[in-house]
């Protein structure tokens, strides 16, 4: 060592750098630290450039990106243009812990700590790319360009960034081809202007820049500036892909999925949109959720599909966020939590998705939700209704009702439902039912008839059994038992568990229709294992009294107690009438 030691005091600096280089080359960093210090110390500025690079990169040092500023900006003061950019990449990228022009230096404690990014220091990297971009570096033009481009809104400025991407372009920067590609093309409506832009990218393609391989990608897909050509196309995603720019990969794995302009491969699609979502690509992520959520080549799994919505949704996408809410309110891969979905769907919600807005609105309606989602769904509503959205109006008209996010205001609600009933089922029936009860209007229960039956047409169960009440009991009308059954069918067939208890009391017997006591059992019997109150007391006396079949009173004694735990305060009654009396 002491040898070497006097060997490098004999080697002239420049001969030391020239030594440096070549081992650095032959990759012995460890040999070549000695040989730089020496070239530094006698004031040779590319040497202390190189020392900063090997601290960057920690090759022969620890890493430290604090230490490799520290001589960075030594070069850079000298005027080294490569030190000049690579300082004005650290700063844009939060890399350089806080230097910058004029750094007084860094204190020994943390030479050699853990660095960890920090905020974008676009000022200092402003100050050292003006330097390199005036001095003639392409490379600092285009990242002087850039942040112009990209940086705080008080430092951009795009005509002087387009004349930097220009001269970077000019210079055959392969960065200031893409960039003045970038700035160009909105800038283009001609055939020719688009064509200059294909060839910048190509440029910039051609030195292997994985965006640029991407961009020109999307432009052959699409035949802009260059001749259409998807297989071509496909190629360039998949390369670009492969050195990990997140849209390509997106775009590749659609394709995949897809077989488009490629054999189609579900797995391996599936993995490309993978890769682009844990890049932080949003839409891959919710690509990724639906496909676990659709039955198609991949089997369904909610569980994996919460995931990767949760990860889209936390990144600001609406529909992942409303699809996660979704899964709460319905307990798919996930355990149903009302508070959950709402909070999902808020942020949908606040992204203007109006379904979102809606899904929220009937959650605050039952009450879930935070206090400030009343004021803000009714705002929403009241906007969309105002605009004649009549879904925005029918919501409205609930929020009015219900007096959530206003004062209750049945008049108001009755107004809002009656607009919106000129298209909205629900509200048809919900309107039929104010005018029913003179909720908010005047009682007019033949007005009520008919919006029952527009809903009832639309197929909605519960505006046919409304219906089929009023034509069993002639109100609003004349009587029609024979339409009531019909209509009480049609929901029955649906699952609607009223519609099935009103069937067997239909079949009972009192209604005008022939008595049928063995159907109105099975009626009966359909509509308690529905948890019907009613039907559970009609089949538990029909069991114990031997209506319609043989006694069961054993079981006509449990659908008896299941009635009774529903608070029908008849089926205890003959529950106790079934109980002995004690002897005495």
């Amino acid at each position: 060592m002491v040898v070497l030691g006097r060997l490098i005091e004999r080697i002239s600096p420049k001969r030391a750098l020239r030594h440096a280089i070549r081992l650095c080359d032959e990759g012995r960093p460890d040999d070549a630290l000695a040989l730089l210090t020496r070239a530094a110390k006698a004031g040779i500025t590319d040497a202390k450039y190189r020392i900063g690079l090997l601290y960057l990169q920690g090759a022969g040092v620890p890493l430290s990106r604090a230490e490799a500023v520290r001589w960075l900006e030594r070069a850079a003061g000298e005027g080294h243009l490569e030190a000049q950019t690579t300082l004005a990449a650290l700063f844009v990228n939060g890399l350089a812990n806080g230097g910058g022009a004029g750094h007084a230096g860094v204190t020994t404690d943390r030479l050699f700590a853990a660095d960890e990014p920090s905020d974008p220091d676009f000022a200092s990297a402003l100050e050292w790319a003006r330097q390199a971009a005036d001095a003639g570096s392409a490379k600092g033009q285009a990242l002087l360009a850039y942040i112009l481009t990209c940086g705080p809104e008080a430092m951009r400025d795009a005509e002087a960034a387009h004349r930097w991407y220009e001269r970077s372009a000019e210079a055959g920067c392969p960065e200031g081809c893409l960039g003045y590609a970038l700035s160009l093309a909105p800038r283009t409506n001609s055939e020719d202007g688009r064509r200059e832009v294909a060839m910048h990218l190509r440029r910039a393609a051609e030195a292997e820049l994985p965006s640029a391989v991407y961009l020109l990608g999307v432009l052959t897909e699409q035949g802009v500036g260059v001749a259409r050509d998807p297989d071509v196309a496909a190629q360039l995603y998949r390369h670009a892909a492969e050195r990990g720019q997140r849209s390509a990969q997106l775009r590749l794995g659609l394709a995949l999925i897809e077989g488009r302009s490629v054999a189609q491969d579900v797995v391996e699609g599936e993995s490309w949109l993978r890769r682009a979502a844990l890049a932080g690509d949003a839409e891959a992520a919710a690509i990724v959720g639906d496909l676990y959520v659709r039955n198609g080549s991949l089997p369904p799994n909610y569980a994996e599909a919460a995931a990767w919505y949760r990860r889209a949704a936390a990144a600001g996408h609406k529909a992942a966020a409303r699809a996660l809410g979704s899964l709460y309110l319905t307990g798919a891969g996930v355990v149903p939590d009302d508070q959950e979905a709402a909070r999902w769907l808020r942020v949908s919600a606040t992204a203007g998705d109006e379904a979102s807005q809606a899904d929220l609105g009937n959650l605050v309606l039952q009450g879930a939700g935070e206090p400030e989602d009343a004021a803000k769904i009714a705002n929403w509503f009241q906007a969309g209704a105002a605009a004649g959205d009549l879904i925005a109006a029918y919501n409205l008209g609930m929020c009015f009702g219900k007096g959530v996010g206003f004062e209750q205001d049945d008049q108001q609600a009755a107004s809002w439902m009656r607009r919106a009933a000129t298209g909205v089922t629900n509200a048809q029936y919900v309107y039929g039912r104010m005018l029913a009860n003179g909720r908010g209007v005047p009682p007019d229960l033949e007005e009520a008839r008919s919006w029952f039956a527009r809903a009832s047409e639309a197929g909605m169960a519960d505006a046919q059994v409304a219906l089929a009440e009023l034509l069993v009991n002639g109100r609003g009308g004349p009587r029609n038992p024979d339409g009531a059954r019909e209509l009480f069918e049609r929901a029955a067939a649906g699952g609607h568990s009223g519609a099935m208890f009103a069937l067997g009391a239909l079949y009972a017997g009192g209604h005008d229709l022939p008595v049928d006591r063995a159907t109105a059992q099975q009626w009966f019997r359909a509509a308690a294992e529905r948890g019907h109150g009613a039907a559970q007391m009609m089949l538990g006396r029909y069991l114990v009294g031997g209506v319609g079949s043989d006694p069961m009173p054993e079981e006509g004694r449990l659908w008896l107690e299941r009635a009774a735990s529903q608070g029908i305060s008849e089926a205890r009654l003959d529950l106790s009438a079934l109980t002995p009396r004690p002897m005495g």
